[in-house]
């Protein structure tokens, strides 16, 4: 099963984070399944954006990405 087959419900429920290695609380989160499949295409063009720049500079920006539950 790939990111396009999970149904949005099921994606809901986590979230991908990306920690700043620099910045106490700056992070960027994205909507994503279990084992934290992003669905780019249902992302805003700024989220997809936001997100591959902090896939790119992992390591020197931001730590690895997490899969977290979502809190509410």
């Amino acid at each position: 099963m790939n990111s396009l087959d999970v149904p949005e419900q099921q994606a809901s429920q986590f979230e991908l984070r990306f920690q700043s290695l620099f910045h106490t609380g700056k992070a960027l989160a994205f909507p994503c399944n279990a084992r934290g499949d992003v669905q780019l295409d249902a992302l805003s063009a700024k989220a997809l954006e936001n997100y591959l720049f902090a896939r790119a500079v992992v390591g020197r920006e931001y730590a690895s990405p997490e899969v977290q539950a979502c809190v509410g």
